[in-house]
């Protein structure tokens, strides 16, 4: 369910808010995967660690800066933003949690099959049609479904088997910096130096958190 709302509650917030809003609040998620951490499962985080946390997501900051926008208009759709980070923090930590019983195959069905459940009514509410217009239609959504999530998302739960929730979901953070890199090889987008030095930052973060990490 907490798939499920990740995606709904995102959606919601790009109707409501700039994109690079609705992207940037996700990515508070490390925040309450270690938060969850340790008030839930009682686990403690080293120094380093929590500064590698907080480097990575300053680099994500820097990296939206110039598009990051602030306002009265904006607090539906970024509040909606910052829900959806709960959402995706207690998905990577129900997943953490269900990789040191159950396999990334048995997982990833469950969670795909719960998740169509709980979204089906959400689209009927919202009047969305479940029906791709045209094969250009059915084309994307056969990618997002192969690549983005049964490839994507099981490579995030088979790496939770091997490494601490806590800096999996810091190491996600890498997803802007990527996106960003993306853009400019394949649709010439500028990548000024303020985006090439938040791409740097989130990188050292994730380093000096992977060294503050526990084995």
């Amino acid at each position: 369910m907490s798939f499920a709302g990740d995606l709904s509650v995102w959606h919601w917030s790009l109707t409501l808010t700039s994109v690079a809003n609705a992207t940037l609040f996700p990515n508070f998620a490390p925040v309450f995967v270690t938060l969850a951490g340790f008030a839930f499962f009682g686990e403690r985080f080293s120094r380093t660690f929590l500064a590698g946390m907080a480097l990575a997501i300053t680099g994500a900051v820097v990296l939206m800066g110039a598009s990051f926008q602030l306002g009265p208009q904006h607090l539906a759709g970024d509040a909606l933003g910052l829900t959806t980070a709960l959402f995706y923090a207690g998905y990577i930590v129900a997943v953490g949690r269900l990789r040191s019983r159950h396999g990334t195959a048995k997982i990833m069905a469950w969670s795909g099959l719960i998740t169509c459940i709980c979204l089906l009514p959400v689209t009927l509410a919202s009047h969305e049609s479940l029906i791709a217009p045209s094969l250009r239609g059915w084309l994307v959504l056969a990618a997002l479904g192969l690549f983005s999530h049964a490839l994507g998302q099981s490579l995030i739960a088979y790496a939770l088997a091997h490494l601490p929730a806590a800096f999996s979901s810091v190491a996600l953070l890498l997803q802007p910096a990527v996106a960003a890199l993306l853009a400019w090889v394949l649709f010439a987008e500028a990548l000024g130096p303020l985006q090439a030095a938040g791409a740097v930052i989130i990188l050292a973060g994730i380093v000096l958190a992977r060294r503050g990490s526990r084995r």
